[in-house]
């Protein structure tokens, strides 16, 4: 079966006339016989649209209750059993009422599409994936319906459906798009001028783009080269000089005349992968063009000029911007540079901008030319002239025996050596000076340079021609293994580097290391050059910041990293020829320096994220929790002083009691909120000390409102801990408290018992108990587990509690009661031989239970005033 196609008409707003020309398109086709339904219209109480409806068959609706609504849908089924040959279906972004076969209406379209069956749809360009955040910035309004661009790209013809900002106003004004109770907030809000203009221009160069993509596909299906100048394109010609900075400003320039324009900067390599420009360079070059809004490439091929043309007219390029030539005219007019030849070939189609700089016919030293170092290039010289000078003084003598044809070919041999020495210009003067003594010492007549047989002028015309030529491909060669040799070395130290520092966890070090290895130093380091002082990031063994100032320039190397840092080498300097490998090592050190930042930059934000996390949970916390305790404060002193009402005795004692419980859930809850500050900052110093539990526990159950709640026995041997006694009384205090609170009726049960070198302390309750997937929730701080009573705490006591707990070297854990409820450990550092031990603080620490009713009587000192500090500040699962 043949898919069907799609016809998309996109709109830059609402009320554009998408739907009308969706309308009038179906209404052409049917007049033209075609079948057409429609699927789905939604007019919007638009009386033009329902008058454009009339005479198009339309599809019944399918009628869906959601959440006490009745809602209509396109009824795909319907369609495909109809299988009309055009369907006529409205806003391609709408979400479906959920109960349908799709969530989204583009995907009831592809089934459409699938049957075979045409489709002509809408959708505003607001609702494309792409642009939705662009049209949330400019708009002010998140769309929650859209389709992906993918769809709308696939589409066989999109066709904008556009109307002036100022026009689609009038057209609301007018009523003709919103009821007239809408229209004045619409225009004031999203349909402002600037936003329409805006929306306005998103729907073009998205089209624009869409365009672009359709253009290319037809002229490559159609092998069309010659250039179509429908924007601009600027081409720029970079050969990894200095120069390329230049060349780039301009060309960014150029683009920027016209609407849409575009810069590509061209580097073009050799197509035998060698060496050519330096990476620093390049890198440069390409962080320029992105800043300036262009795109880099990197193309290889033979010749350069045919790479940049080639290139230009694959992106249908207008323009190609190249710079003056650094050859002097001298070499220019033996051949043409690359910019000459980019000229020749451009054709009529493309127009060349050659840009001067500072470099323009500055010409080359040999050095630069020939790829050799000045060293290389003297001795060349040197050569040239005393080896033909010697091998005439050692031949003079023999010439009498010797024929002109071996001589001639011993000073061909000499002219390959000096070519292997000093290269091309060397080797030519070593030629032309060979041919003159040749002509001198041993052709007749000797000892004049005329020549008397014809053939001897031939042969050393020849000699001289065989000798630059022979020198030429001897030099070549030279060059191209050295180059082929350097390239592999480069290519394999940095291979090696990239693939072991991949698997490092100080790359730095292991970068240092290397380049120790690899130029034969005695140390390195990474060193800041910006700030009040010199500061060394990493370095390796025998690197001293000071000894490496005070050496001799010719003792160290130095690298630019970046703006801020150094690449430092001590020892001998580095060879010219591995000046490239170390500007790669830089730039790996660059790399890594970069990473650095980024994962310092991640880390603080994360820092800040959690830290802004807190700070949000508790002002959230503390504007209820601090505000009722004051509340009670307030209303009950309120209460005690006003003179219309004369309380009893036993009033005002119940109005204290509340101001003095209030106080104390507030000072409670101060306790908590500085204890929770102290371990985050890390400003908590515990003090741990031998104790007995009985110092602690004893005083912790008093405090509880309903202490006679709490039965506790405490093991003789596991009673003696280390722990800091005052952090101990608030942990017990939290989880205590946070026991009776969700404990139920039965009360809470504390027990102790050894588990080798610690001592277990252990709050069991009979509550409803907690999953064993929220165990760790309940200690995160500001939250509270499912089953805690609302406004009661800032969910921050268990977080305290077991920060407290690990400050003094224990931890704090949850575990289940068996028969149900949850049972907190508190795990703490035990005594050496301390078994047997006997309390000496508190008499009533025996087997039996302290606080129940039938065990003993109250206490005298429970009816003294207690300290419930922490007797409010701890809920069940602090999350």
């Amino acid at each position: 079966m043949t898919r069907g196609t799609l016809r998309i008409y996109l709109g830059a707003a609402p009320g554009v006339g998408k739907t009308m020309a969706m309308l009038a398109e179906g209404r052409r086709r049917a007049e033209r016989g075609t079948d057409v339904v429609v699927g789905f219209c939604e007019t919007h109480g638009r009386t033009a649209t329902a008058a454009a409806l009339e005479g198009l068959e339309v599809m019944p609706r399918l009628r869906r209750e959601y959440r006490g609504a009745t809602l209509e849908e396109m009824d795909l089924d319907a369609v495909l059993r109809r299988a009309p040959q055009v369907a006529l279906v409205d806003e391609l972004a709408h979400t479906n009422v959920p109960g349908g076969r799709h969530e989204k209406r583009w995907q009831d379209v592809e089934d459409l599409l699938a049957a075979g069956i045409d489709v002509v749809s809408t959708v505003n360009i607001q609702h494309l994936e792409s642009l939705n955040d662009a049209a949330f910035a400019i708009t002010g309004v998140l769309q929650r319906e859209t389709v992906p661009d993918v769809v709308v790209r696939r589409a066989e013809q999109v066709e904008l459906i556009d109307m002036a900002p100022e026009a689609l106003r009038r057209r609301m004004a007018h009523g003709n798009v919103y009821k007239p109770e809408k229209v004045d907030a619409a225009l004031a809000n999203y349909f402002r001028q600037g936003n329409l203009t805006a929306l306005r221009e998103l729907a073009l160069l998205w089209l624009a783009d869409r365009v672009e993509e359709s253009l290319t596909a037809y002229r490559s299906d159609h092998d069309i080269v010659g250039t179509w100048p429908t924007r601009h394109r600027v081409v720029v010609a970079l050969s990894g000089g200095r120069e390329g900075a230049t060349l780039l400003r301009r060309a960014a320039r150029i683009a920027a005349r016209g609407s849409g324009g575009e810069m590509h900067a061209v580097f073009v390599v050799r197509d035998d992968g060698l060496r050519t420009a330096e990476a620093d360079v390049v890198s440069g070059l390409r962080r320029l063009t992105e800043e300036l809004g262009g795109t880099f490439h990197t193309v290889s091929g033979p010749d350069a000029a045919e790479a940049v043309l080639h290139y230009a007219r694959g992106v249908n390029a207008d323009q190609i911007v190249v710079g003056l030539s650094r050859r002097s005219r001298a070499q220019a007019m033996l051949r043409p540079g690359t910019g000459e030849r980019i000229i020749a070939g451009s054709g009529e189609d493309i127009d060349v901008h050659v840009v001067t700089h500072e470099l323009a016919h500055v010409g080359s030293s040999p050095t630069e030319r020939e790829g050799l170092s000045t060293r290389r290039v003297r001795l060349g010289f040197l050569t040239s002239v005393t080896a033909p000078a010697l091998l005439s003084a050692l031949l003079v003598p023999l010439r009498s025996g010797v024929g002109l044809p071996l001589i001639v070919q011993l000073y061909l041999l000499l002219t390959v050596v000096v070519a292997l020495i000093g290269g091309m210009a060397p080797a030519i003067t070593a030629g032309v000076l060979s041919s003159l003594l040749i002509n001198w010492f041993f052709t007749p007549p000797i000892g004049t340079l005329t020549i008397s047989d014809p053939q001897n002028v031939v042969a050393l015309v020849l000699f001289v021609v065989i000798g630059a030529a022979v020198s030429l491909v001897v030099h070549a060669s030279a060059r191209r293994a050295a180059d082929v040799s350097a390239s592999h070395q480069e290519a394999t130290a940095l291979a090696e580097l990239s693939h072991t520092m991949l698997s490092s966890a100080d790359q730095l070090a292991l970068l240092l290391t290397r380049s120790l290895e690899m130029f034969d130093q005695d140390a390195a380091a990474v060193v800041r050059t910006r700030g009040p002082g010199r500061s060394v990031i990493a370095s390796t063994d025998g690197y001293s910041d000071v000894a490496a100032q005070a050496l001799p320039r010719e003792k160290t190397t130095v690298e630019r990293i970046d703006d801020e840092h150094d690449l430092v080498l001590v020892g001998r300097p580095v060879p010219a020829e591995r000046q490239r490998l170390l500007g790669a090592y830089a730039m790996h050190a660059a790399a890594v320096l970069h990473r650095r930042a980024l994962l310092d930059l991640a880390e603080s934000a994360d820092t800040l994220a959690r830290d802004n996390k807190a700070r949000t949970a508790l002002l959230s916390a503390v504007s209820h929790d601090l505000r009722t305790p004051l509340a009670g404060i307030k209303a009950a002193v309120g209460s005690l002083r006003s003179d219309e009402v004369t309380f009893s005795p036993e009033d005002e004692a119940e109005l204290l009691e509340a101001v003095e419980t209030s106080a104390d859930r507030l000072d409670a809850l101060i306790g908590n909120l500085l204890d929770a500050s102290r371990l985050q900052t890390g400003a908590l110093v515990a003090n741990p000390r031998e104790i007995d539990l009985a110092e602690v526990v004893t005083p912790a159950v008093r405090a509880l409102e309903t202490p006679d709640r709490v039965t506790w026995h405490l093991d003789d041997a596991a009673r003696h801990v280390v722990a800091d006694p005052g952090l101990l009384d608030r942990v017990l205090a939290n989880v205590l408290e946070n026991a009776l609170r969700h404990g139920g009726s039965d009360g809470v049960v504390v027990t102790t018992s050894t588990l080798g070198p610690r001592v277990e302390l252990r709050v069991a309750d009979h509550g409803p108990g907690i999953p064993d997937e929220a165990r760790e929730e309940i200690f995160r701080p500001f939250q509270r587990y499912g089953d805690a009573p609302a406004g009661d705490g800032i969910g921050l006591g268990l977080a305290v509690a077991r920060g407290l707990t690990e400050a003094m070297g224990g931890m704090l854990e949850a575990e289940t009661t068996p028969g149900g409820g949850v049972t907190m450990v508190i795990v703490l550092p035990a005594v050496a031989n301390a078994a047997g031990a006997t309390s000496e603080a508190e008499p009533g620490a025996e087997s039996e239970p302290e606080s129940a009713p039938e065990a003993r009587p109250q206490d005298a000192e429970a009816d003294q005033p207690v300290d419930t500090r922490f007797a409010d500040a701890t809920t069940r699962g602090d999350s």
